[in-house]
Parts: structure tokens; C-alpha cells; sequence
């Protein structure tokens, strides 16, 4: 029995929440880590939050799920942005709850889920070593299945449920241009989770080598991979002082925010495409720019080269890779290394990776989109076309950079005005929409590293929350919603 979307939309609705609801099923099924670790700890309190949640969403998740049981949905592309959307706000909200009973108030529990489903690190709770245990895993598991994307763990039910689930990744995955990387969707999703939990692995054994506990350990890895900054230390990794440690994690955060295609390509021994991957080589290229200037602002600080870039390396890996996290308190370096950390706001990981920001092909494209303007000046009548990876690319995709870029930045001064009109100093307002806007969660003034976003008003909290799920999604998959063209039939 198949569900004709075109001929009866009248129900239309009805089936695209069962799906969106045998979607949130992924929540109970992450829930119960921290669930078993409030137990195991005697947390009463956590018992109940994370109980009362997976009950509830467990039910409804297997009703939608059961009714649409070998039912075929012709889900189109317009869809899949209205389920992605709804996916990620409704995970948020659930999300939520936990931190709300523990004694959040709601704007502030959902800011707290919003940021680690968004994989943004930042928080409005000073003391977080406060915590129950099984909140602060919670916050890193939640963090973790951000980073690999709702969507694209859920997508591998897709195909039982009938639904094409291509439509669903076209609109969370990163970057300009999609592909697949094996023929069925399902397949690409599980060899992605698979490359991704290897590395998440990889990390947490490196930590314990360098000292910390397992429960540390398992919480920092699964954030460290999602590139974001929640921690489990007031102080962040520079509670543990380690170099080792600073070290694992900075190389780490690089290639976390690397196109995670590529290391499928690894696995496939297509190794000319990786060689031939030009925003690979800007990415690292950014970074070893930024790493050796802030080295070199640094050794007066810390008195020798190999403390300033241990610093400096670190540092430039979480902002350039937008994990925001932070093993010093950058806000006190000279004004030239500052300003590298205040640019790589503006750039973001690479297409494809756990990554926020504008990412790093789009500036690659534009830079080539200048490039050829300038020979145009100079040829009026040459024909000129944008090169990627020793590939010719398309002309829209020009347009489409362009397009994303300006709203990009509308958003960040748009979110800038609306803060500062609450009270917040203008540079203040400006690195928190920044950071915010690129899923960072660190930032200069009142958001510094020494800081948090407690100080902003619950108005501004929730503001920060729909940017930031926004910035995740790389807005057009949320603003889109907004426009009359995606409500017309």
C-alpha cells in the first residue's frame, strides 16, 4: 500500500509527523547510556528525567513506526528540509528535559540541548564539575550523535520505513555539493558512523594512555570528534596540564574537521582523489599559517617555542575546526594572535565534516571566482570556469556560495544588532553571534574563554538556540522554511 503525497495531501501531514516521530527514536536509544550511568550512580533524580523521556518517545516512536510498516512515502526533497528542521528542534527539545528537571530553568535547558545537538560547546552553567555524572555524559553523547548528524543515523531505518532517505541527507549534510559515496543511502550512512566511531575509539584510548579516567576519557573523546566544546572540567583540557593530551586533541579536532568522504575514499583505495583535494590542502594549509603566526606571538609569553605552540596549534585547530574548545585563556595573548583567532571564526572546517562555519570550499570557490573576474577584465571575451579537484564545476554552484556567504553574514549581523539592543557591548554582541552562527561557542568579551552565555537575557538564549540549529543545518535548510515559495503548491 503505498501513500500518494501528490493526490492526497490532505494527509500529507499526519504522515510526515509519524515520520518525524519514528525519526526522534534515536533519542531513547542514546538516553540510555546516561540512564545506566544514573543508576549505576544512585542519581534519583537523573533516573526520572531520562526514564519519563524514553518512555514517552519510545512510545510514540514505535506507534509511527508500526503504522508506517511497509507503507510506501514518496518523500520529496521539500519535505525532507521540513523533517530535518523539525528533527533537530524536537531533539533540542527533548534533549532539554533532563537539564530542566535537574534545576535549569526551560530557557536555559533548552539553550544547553540546543548547543550539543548543535555541537556548538557552549553553556550558561558556571560550574559544570557540578553536574550529575550522568548529565555530563548525557551532554557528550548528545554532542557526539550532533556531530555525525540526526539524519544520517537515523537514515539507515529509512529504507524499511519506504522513505528515500537521500532527501533527508541532501538537506543535513554540510557543504556545497552532496554525493554518495556507495549506491544506497543506508550504506553510505553506516560506513560514515563506522569511520566515525573508529576515530571516536582511537581517541578515547589515547586519553586513558595520557592519564585521564575512563569516564573522562569517553566524555572529551565523543565531544572532541563532534567538534565541540563541551567538557567535564570547569577548566576544560587544561585541567589536566598535559601536552600529550593537548597534542592527541589538536591533531584530533584537524581531522575531525576533515571531509569524512575521505576517509571512505581511504578505505576504497581511491587515494588520487585525496591527493587531489584541494580544500584538504587550504584546510591544513590555514592551519599551519595560523599555527606558526600565533607561535611567534606566544614565545614571549610562555618562553619558549615549544610551549607557544602547544598553545598555539591547539588553539587554532579548535576555532579553525569549531570545536571552541579551549586549554588556555586566549582572551590574554598579544593582539596578533587574538586577531588569527577573531579571522578563523570566519572560515569553518571542510565540507562533509563535523565541522561548522562557512567551510573551507566555499572560500576556495570564491577565491577561484575571483581569479577568473580578474582574467575576464582583462580577456572580455575569454570563457572562464571554476576548476575543483581537477574537475570543472558548475556555474551555479558559484551562485549558490555566493548566496549562502551573504545570508551567512546577514544572520551574524542581524543576531549582532538584536544583542547588543539588549544591553551586551557591541564587540561582545558581534563574537557571540559569530561564534554562535558558526557553531563555535567561544568567542572574545563577555563570551571569552574565562566566561559563559549566562549573562545574556532568556530572549537572547533562545534567539542563540534557532541560529544555532540554523548554523548546523547551513541555513538554507532552515530558512527556506521561511519563504512563500517552499509553502506554494
Amino acid at each position: 500500500m503505498a501513500f500518494s503525497m501528490a493526490h492526497r495531501p490532505q494527509k500529507k501531514i499526519f504522515v510526515l509527523i509519524r515520520v518525524l516521530m519514528a525519526l526522534l527514536g534515536f533519542v531513547p536509544v542514546i538516553m540510555f547510556f546516561p540512564l545506566i550511568t544514573a543508576i549505576a550512580l544512585g542519581e534519583e533524580k537523573m533516573i526520572f528525567s531520562f526514564s519519563a523521556v524514553m518512555i514517552v518517545i519510545t512510545i510514540l516512536a514505535l506507534a509511527s513506526f508500526f503504522s508506517l510498516w511497509r507503507k510506501k512515502l514518496n518523500l520529496n526533497a521539500k519535505d525532507g528540509f521540513l523533517l530535518v528542521f523539525a528533527v533537530w528542534v524536537l531533539a533540542s527539545f527533548t534533549g532539554a528535559i533532563p537539564f530542566y528537571l535537574w534545576g535549569l530553568n526551560f530557557s536555559d535547558a533548552f539553550f544547553e540541548s540546543a548547543c550539543t545537538f548543535a555541537t556548538t560547546g557552549a553553556t550558561t552553567i558556571a560550574d559544570i564539575e557540578t553536574l550529575p555524572l550522568s548529565l555530563l555524559l548525557w551532554r557528550s553523547i548528545a554532542h557526539w550523535f550532533g556531530g555525525i548528524g540526526i539524519i544520517l543515523v537515523s537514515v539507515a531505518l529509512l529504507p524499511i520505513l519506504g522513505v528515500g532517505g537521500f532527501q533527508l541527507i541532501k538537506a543535513e549534510e554540510t557543504g556545497p555539493e552532496k554525493e554518495k559515496i556507495t549506491p544506497k543511502v543506508a550504506v553510505t550512512a553506516k560506513l560514515l558512523f563506522l569511520v566515525y566511531s573508529v576515530l571516536t575509539l582511537t581517541l578515547f584510548v589515547l586519553y586513558l594512555i595520557g592519564g585521564m579516567n575512563w569516564f573522562d576519557a569517553v566524555c572529551q573523546s565523543l565531544a572532541a570528534m563532534a567538534t565541540g566544546g563541551v567538557n567535564v572540567k570547569n577548566k576544560g583540557l587544561a585541567a589536566w596540564d598535559s601536552a600529550f593530551i593537548d597534542g592527541v586533541t589538536t591533531v584530533f579536532l584537524l581531522l575531525a574537521g576533515i571531509n569524512f568522504n575521505l576517509y571512505c575514499r581511504m578505505l576504497q583505495r581511491k587515494f588520487t582523489e585525496i591527493k587531489n583535494n584541494v580544500e584538504v590542502k587550504v584546510y591544513l594549509g590555514v592551519f599551519a599559517v595560523s599555527a606558526i603566526i600565533i607561535t611567534c606571538s606566544l614565545v614571549p609569553v610562555y618562553g619558549s617555542v615549544s610551549s607557544a605552540f602547544r598553545y598555539a596549534s591547539f588553539q587554532s585547530a579548535s576555532i579553525l575546526s569549531t570545536a571552541g574548545n579551549t586549554n588556555a585563556d586566549f582572551a590574554q595573548w598579544p593582539s596578533v594572535a587574538r586577531m588569527v583567532i577573531f579571522i578563523l571564526m570566519f572560515v569553518g572546517g571542510c565540507s562533509g565534516s563535523t565541522a561548522g562555519g562557512i567551510k573551507i570550499i566555499r572560500h576556495v570557490i570564491l577565491w577561484k571566482q575571483i581569479k577568473n573576474e580578474t582574467q575576464r577584465i582583462l580577456y572580455p571575451q575569454g570563457v572562464f570556469r571554476i576548476q575543483i579537484n581537477n574537475r570543472v564545476g558548475r556555474n551555479d554552484v558559484v551562485y549558490g556560495v555566493s548566496g549562502f556567504i551573504f545570508m551567512y553574514l546577514f544572520v551574524i549581523m542581524t543576531v549582532t544588532l538584536i544583542t547588543a539592543a539588549s544591553g551586551i557591548d557591541l564587540f561582545s554582541s558581534l563574537s557571540a553571534a559569530l561564534s554562535i552562527t558558526g557553531n563555535i561557542g567561544v568567542g572574545f568579551g563577555v563570551i571569552g574563554p574565562v566566561h559563559n552565555y549566562s549573562v545574556f537575557a532568556d530572549h537572547i538564549k533562545w534567539l542563540f538556540s534557532f541560529v544555532m540549529i540554523a548554523g548546523r543545518l547551513e541555513m538554507w535548510t532552515v530558512f527556506i522554511l521561511f519563504t512563500r515559495v517552499y509553502w506554494q503548491k
